[in-house]
């Protein structure tokens, strides 16, 4: 009897170490690829985040080391405006593109990284800016002209005004005076003359 339950329990511990031994095999096998695969871990800013500052640098932290050959970041913003400029920049498993913020609006950072056994995984991760990059400022004017200013024109000459009569017969009178003057002396001089005459020719 008792050989017989001996031999029972010998069969049931057996069963059960190979049902775990399978089960440890499937986890294993199951697990295998899964690791060699890469994932992403974490972002910043994080995936739906709303930010009101720009960040200079958008960074995706992955599970394993991405391969910079292998490795493609895009940012795109409102409108799918392009919104990063440089090469990314590699750090362990962290990898940063710098930011080029916009408009106000919703940003969409996509990648696409390499695994360890050769296929790659890729995603994307969104965030919010909720202040938009400031306008550029007004282009400077042209310069002043240096035109030479115009030369006013000259006023017309002012014609003399002329003289009035009186004043013309005031500058006038004294030479008028003078021959008449002279005229009366002369016929005076003629008068007495005659008059002398005529005594003379009476005597």
């Amino acid at each position: 009897m008792e050989e017989l339950m001996g031999g029972k329990v010998g069969r049931v511990a057996r069963t059960w170490l190979v049902v775990l031994g399978v089960t440890f095999g499937v986890s294993v096998l199951s697990a295998t690829p899964a690791a060699a695969h890469n994932s992403l871990t974490g972002s910043d800013p994080k995936d739906g985040a709303r930010v009101a500052t720009a960040p200079k640098r958008i960074e995706l932290r992955f599970l394993a080391t991405p391969a910079p050959g292998t490795t493609k970041i895009t940012v795109t913003g409102p409108d799918d405006a392009p919104a990063s400029g440089g090469t990314p920049t590699f750090s362990g498993n962290r990898v940063s593109v710098p930011f080029t913020p916009g408009p106000a609006g919703v940003y969409t950072v996509a990648y696409r990284v390499g695994s360890s056994d050769g296929h790659p995984v890729s995603g994307k991760i969104s965030f919010t800016l909720t202040t938009g990059a400031p306008a550029a400022g007004p282009s400077p004017s042209a310069a002043p002209s240096t035109a030479a200013p115009t030369t006013p024109a000259a006023s017309p000459t002012t014609p003399p005004s002329p003289v009035p009569a009186a004043s013309r017969s005031d500058e006038e009178g004294p030479t008028g005076w003078l021959w008449a003057l002279g005229a009366v002396a002369v016929l005076v001089a003629l008068g007495g003359g005659l008059l002398l005459r005529r005594r003379a020719a009476r005597r």
